[in-house]
């Protein structure tokens, strides 16, 4: 009774995710919708994998014709965020919990998911309730992804093209409140678009490539020269 308890805590917490993630994620159908994915498979890729920059990632990838191993690689290091995440949320957990809870708890991370996870009330997590949370707002991102893919191919191009600005506008939601808060960012963000912009010209890569290279390259060096400093 208080494991179904938590699952329903679980799902209750994760509605009103899963209404912001519908929204999102019908964006990113329009995307998928471009790479000539059907409804059913933006809908199982986009429940296995929860991520927006990594699904926009994988989508445009597939657009372009890009390789297996392109498009793996771009996934994982848009996505390298929720070892991080995973790593914080093993101190929440039961040392005695079984590991095949604690994949089950891994593999439910998202950023939001991880928010509401660790903050949970009791002293240990308990592997139902980010279950709970993502049962409902993973269906809801996968249905968004799927309803999106449909609209991309049944809208008029014009509407379409409107619906595709949506998701560029919320990366630069996404972007702005941090740098507003850090300089050292806001110039990293800005090398960013200008060194992406002119290795896009003379560079002969694809755009899947490009970004997995520069990624690497502009973290690494940001993270050397202005590393995050935290007070104890």
């Amino acid at each position: 009774m208080i494991k179904n308890k938590i699952l329903i805590e679980g799902i209750r917490d994760g509605l009103p995710i899963g209404a912001g993630y519908f929204a999102v994620a019908f964006s990113l159908g329009i995307i998928a919708a471009k790479a000539d994915l059907s409804s059913w498979q933006g809908f199982i890729s986009s429940f296995f994998t929860r991520a927006s920059a990594g699904e926009y990632g994988v989508y445009c990838s597939i657009a372009a014709k890009a390789g297996v191993v392109e498009i793996i690689l771009i996934t994982l290091i848009a996505n390298v965020r929720y070892l991080l995440m995973g790593a914080a949320l093993t101190q929440k957990l039961d040392p005695k919990m079984p590991l095949w809870k604690r994949v089950v708890a891994a593999c439910c991370i998202t950023d939001e998911v991880f928010g509401i996870s660790i903050a949970f009330k009791d002293k240990y997590l308990k592997m139902s309730y980010p279950l709970g949370a993502t049962l409902v707002a993973g269906t809801m991102w996968a249905a968004g992804t799927a309803f999106g893919i449909t609209a991309g191919n049944i809208l008029p191009n014009n509407i379409v093209t409107a619906l595709n600005v949506a998701l560029y506008g919320m990366f630069i939601a996404v972007i702005i409140p941090p740098c507003r808060n850090d300089s050292n960012l806001l110039y990293v963000v800005i090398i960013s678009f200008i060194v992406s912009y002119s290795c896009s010209l003379i560079l002969p890569v694809s755009s899947g490539t490009r970004t997995i290279i520069l990624t690497i390259i502009i973290s690494a060096i940001a993270a050397y020269i202005k590393p995050v400093r935290k007070d104890e």
